[in-house]
């Protein structure tokens, strides 16, 4: 039997390598065409030819979003159903700062490699295609909508600079601060006017006062995005953006209370009015490890280096963590730059250089094995299941 698992391994592998040439194609292309949050249409369209050409079941738009796709291969009856998730939004402004570029692909290379080197395998197959990461949670939308509910795993490889297969993900929410004055000559008659942009910095200053009462997990980010239309204008209308992260959902709440009541008092003290406009609610994320140490024995068997994460900081969020919350799920790392952070100009950089490219098949081919591994081994599937019933009844006490 294990003779047996090297060589479909490796069957896995080649079937990468052939493929090498084609996967860099479509990260590239991906790359040099970066698509924002819900308008990912060609990278979508690209990602989902390949699987249409091999035979794969390809459902585009599903859970109401018009960028998402859903491609399935069923093998043999009676395994498990696996879901490669797919990335592939870019950031505003940068482009593909965080590599989703390759995160898609090398779900979908590793969906590829499983169906053509392991025809007979006993398991379904599903690629995701999951839009807006970076803003408006996609995921979040297509767990709400049942997307997630019948995947026995789930997994994504993400580039880094470090690979790693257990880092976490804050929970985190996004929240729009609109702020209503009175505009006025703001040298011939200030007295009869309201600053909108008085109440935004009142609402800065208040939420930089609170940071020395939060936990050190907590991280609270802010920009002006209106801030008037002229000088002599006392503003009217004013506008922030604020993302709020904090360890867990429960603590994200803690946050959110006192820096929304923070807002609110700014603007009453000038006497202007406010309204919020919270976004999804990112939850922390669930590393499965059971299944993570899967995927870093395939990683290792590559070659590859598998780093501890960070213990303190160093960590963002991602929408991921949603689907950790219904499912055994994973969101590994995979090293294409020694020195890039994510979310610069030099990662941009890195997600299409010779080192995010070699990283691209990596991903691939670790995504392939783990895959084969869970629906080859009952004992790996029990043991990646009977860890996440354990969490969620854990969560639920």
């Amino acid at each position: 039997m294990q003779v047996e698992i090297v060589q479909q391994k490796k069957a896995l592998l080649d079937v990468v390598d052939s493929m090498d040439a084609e996967l860099r194609e479509l990260a590239l292309k991906i790359h040099r065409n970066p698509e924002v949050s819900f308008h990912e249409h060609k990278a979508m369209n690209w990602l989902t030819e390949p699987l249409e050409n091999a035979g794969f079941t390809v459902e585009k738009g599903i859970a109401n979003l018009e960028t998402s796709f859903r491609a399935t291969w069923e093998g043999e009856p009676g395994g498990p159903t696996i879901a490669l998730i797919a990335e592939y939004d870019a950031l505003a402004g940068l482009g593909h700062g965080c590599g989703h570029n390759i995160i898609g692909t090398s779900a979908v290379g590793a969906a590829l490699a499983l169906k053509d080197a392991i025809p007979n395998l006993k398991g379904k197959i599903v690629v995701l295609g999951t839009p807006a990461e970076e803003v408006g949670g996609g995921k979040i939308l297509m767990v709400e909508e049942g997307i997630f509910d019948h995947v026995d795993v789930a997994m994504m490889c993400h580039p880094h600079k470090s690979t790693m297969v257990l880092r976490g993900g804050l929970a985190c929410v996004d929240a729009a601060f609109k702020y209503y004055g009175k505009a006025t000559h703001a040298a011939a008659s200030p007295e009869k006017g309201i600053s909108a942009l008085d109440a935004v910095i009142n609402t800065f200053v208040a939420v930089n006062s609170l940071r020395q009462f939060f936990k050190d997990d907590v991280r609270i980010h802010g920009i002006i995005t209106k801030g008037g239309e002229a000088t002599n204008v006392v503003p009217a209308y004013c506008e922030a953006e604020f993302l709020l992260r904090a360890e867990t959902v429960e603590q994200l709440e803690i946050v959110r209370e006192k820096v929304y009541r923070a807002a609110r008092s700014s603007a009453e003290a000038v006497g202007a009015k406010m309204e919020i406009e919270e976004g999804l609610i990112y939850a922390e994320r669930n590393n499965n490890q059971a299944l993570a140490f899967l995927f870093k024995d395939n990683l290792e068997l590559l070659g590859e280096e598998v780093c501890e994460p960070p213990k303190k900081g160093g960590i963002g969020s991602s929408d991921i963590g949603n689907v950790g919350q219904i499912t055994a799920t994973i969101h590994p790392y995979i090293k294409i730059t020694d020195t890039a952070n994510t979310h610069t100009p030099e990662f941009v950089e890195a997600a299409c250089s010779e080192k995010g490219m070699e990283g691209l098949n990596k991903a691939a081919k670790a995504l392939a094995m783990t895959a084969y591994d869970v629906c080859t081994n009952d004992g790996y599937l029990q043991a990646i299941r009977s860890e996440f019933e354990e969490w969620k009844r854990n969560k639920q006490q």
